[in-house]
């Protein structure tokens, strides 16, 4: 199919999106922004790129930042992880690299958080390394173009679109090749209702001939999505609140909240106030349970939070290793999950 290229580019000069990182060969922009969009819109993304690149112009300003300067900018993305490896990646750079990013791909993968397709991303878009990309609208085109039922969510199925992608890699131009391939995705061949009959490629494309587009590309099977009940705990008393940062591995490591219960399934304040957890943290004190705020279920890719927030006054308020005493009024500068974020929009702190 070597003469889909120049249809592909074609194609790409008349339909291809206008993106800030694509103004710039600098490979820290264009690393930065391969790691906000691994799981966010392009629409939402490039706000976060541009106040990501304004607070941080370079990859030493990233490494230098704290880590909860870098969540608290982060904040709303999700998948909080991106952006742990991203502040010890911009670290390792400077440590390892003096401050070069590197062009090799085997030296971007080994940087935290860097898969093969963000080392091929930045290593053909910054560096015009013959590197194919893979994301999942390469995913779709390649198995649409050539009827593939392989699973791309197995290792046999990832080798073999790999090994497709390369060799229909145009390696004069890499970088615009591969960016042509994921905006023909985006925008033409798209996860529903592709446009085939304005396609330059229809001819070309063996699903289509043979009625299987909405069957491709395959996946093997989805991953089972687990319940999670979480009773939070806000707790004031006169302008101070109490937070806590979450250190264990889960989800939102790092982000800030306020004291967590967590039970088996749902359950009442009743039982909560008769916890050890809930005793240990307000005692037998004269507090007062002033609001209960059940949440919007909040859905993350393999699991749901149900979440009820419960807000409570106390005349003692007590700080301890797990949790902070701040001002009411400082809670926006810590860097809480997107669902704590729309409490304190609705409800204040």
């Amino acid at each position: 199919m070597d003469s889909m290229i120049p249809i592909l580019f074609e194609w790409y000069a008349r339909n291809g999106r206008d993106l800030p990182w694509r103004r710039t060969r600098d490979p820290y922009r264009i690393w930065l922004s391969e790691v906000i969009l691994q799981q966010t819109r392009v629409a939402q993304g490039t706000g976060y790129y541009l106040r990501f690149t304004e607070r941080f112009p370079d990859v030493g300003a990233l490494a230098a930042a704290s880590e909860d300067e870098v969540l608290k900018l982060w904040q709303g993305l999700g998948y909080y992880s991106r952006a742990r490896n991203l502040h010890a990646a911009a670290r390792e750079i400077v440590g390892r690299f003096g401050g070069e990013f590197p062009s090799a791909p085997d030296a971007i993968r080994s940087l935290p958080g860097v898969g093969d397709y963000t080392a091929a991303a930045v290593a053909s878009m910054a560096f015009g390394a013959p590197t194919a990309v893979l994301d999942g609208n390469v995913f779709r085109v390649l198995a649409r173009l050539f009827d593939l039922d392989a699973p791309i969510d197995t290792g046999a199925g990832r080798r073999l679109f790999a090994e497709l992608a390369q060799s229909l890699l145009d390696a004069e131009r890499p970088g615009e090749f591969n960016q042509a391939m994921m905006d023909f995705g985006a925008l033409q061949c798209t996860p529903v209702q592709p446009r085939c009959g304005e396609c330059p490629l229809a001819g070309r494309c063996r699903a289509l001939a043979a009625g299987t587009v909405a069957e491709r590309p395959v996946k093997r099977g989805r991953t089972k999505v687990r319940d999670r009940w979480f009773h939070y705990l806000h707790v004031t008393c006169d302008g101070r609140t109490l937070l806590r940062r979450r250190e264990e591995r889960d989800i939102w490591q790092g982000l800030y909240e306020f004291p967590l219960l967590e039970t088996e399934g749902p359950a009442d304040f009743a039982a909560l106030a008769a916890s050890p957890a809930f005793r240990d943290l307000l005692g037998d004190g004269e507090w007062q349970l002033v609001a209960t705020v059940p949440m919007p279920r909040h859905q993350l890719s393999h699991q749901t939070v149900h979440a009820t927030v419960y807000r409570i006054r106390t005349p003692l308020l007590t700080a301890s290793a797990e949790a902070l005493a701040v001002d009411a009024s400082a809670v926006g500068d810590y860097a809480v999950p997107r669902l704590l974020e729309r409490y304190l929009l609705q409800y204040g702190s």
